[in-house]
């Protein structure tokens, strides 16, 4: 059984610099079937983007995919975990912030991401995929049409 977030984190994650176009980021998670992008300046993890932060901070706001920076909508105050944290407590991070991901560090500089699916594989997680924010309280449930 793995103890330290290192043994079983994704390594290389999927990185974009915060001055990249949202469309680039739509076009990578498209391209990779992955549901969020690391944002970086400098080389340091500045914030995060999900697929769900574009429909909801640049789709629905009708902002322009193709000039807006990553940097005007991601996500910065991200919780992040280190290679040497034990994978126990990166779950309890993960239950506590309710993410699916967690984004690895080492000097603010990312290495890896390690999904609730590392550290249980074949247990059911509970979120959709790629969600690794929060739900949006102010959001409204989407009903289904009546049957006739």
């Amino acid at each position: 059984m793995p103890h330290k977030v290192e043994e079983v984190m994704t390594r290389d994650p999927v990185t974009l610099p915060e001055e990249a176009p949202v469309v680039k980021a739509a076009k990578l998670m498209r391209d990779r079937g992955i549901g969020d992008v690391l944002v970086v300046g400098d080389g340091r993890l500045r914030g995060l983007v999900t697929d769900r932060d574009i429909v909801v901070r640049a789709v629905a706001e009708g902002r322009d995919l193709a000039t807006t920076p990553l940097a005007t909508l991601c996500t910065s105050d991200v919780v992040t975990v280190g290679p040497d944290q034990d994978v126990a407590e990166a779950a309890r991070l993960m239950r506590e912030k309710d993410v699916q991901q967690l984004p690895v560090v080492v000097d603010g500089h990312p290495v890896g991401v390690v999904a609730l699916a590392d550290l249980a594989p074949g247990l059911p997680s509970g979120h959709a995929p790629g969600r690794t924010t929060a739900p949006d309280p102010a959001a409204q449930p989407v009903s289904a049409p009546a049957a006739r």
